[in-house]
């Protein structure tokens, strides 16, 4: 009897390095380059270590910005709305509503 590879339905989250998605190591490599513009800055100003904190920080922010889905909170009320999504998505969709200056509403019809 023969055996079948099955694929699995992976849904664009291929991990790299163990830890990283491809959307968090974007993310963290984006979050990650502004940090290295502020190390520069304060490795100018003879303020290394300052620097590679931020660094460090800017990284870590990029990786969970990319990696965290929010969960729903019973006392947050606007939770239930975007409960499941991951924070880029919930920002891609803030810049999109805000350049579209459209508020759409739905009113109930009655027949």
């Amino acid at each position: 009897m023969s055996t079948h590879y099955i694929p699995k339905d992976l849904r664009g989250e291929t991990r790299i390095l163990m830890i990283f998605t491809v959307k968090s190591l974007i993310t963290t490599a984006i979050f990650g380059g502004i940090g290295v513009i502020c190390f520069l800055i304060f490795q100018a100003l003879q303020m290394t270590v300052v620097g590679v904190i931020i660094l460090a920080l800017l990284a870590l922010l990029g990786y969970g910005f990319g990696t965290f889905k929010i969960p729903k909170i019973s006392g947050w009320e606007f939770t239930k709305n975007i409960e499941g999504d991951s924070m880029d998505e919930i920002f891609l969709r803030f810049i999109k509503f805000k350049t579209n200056k459209k508020v759409y509403s739905y009113t109930k019809e009655d027949k």
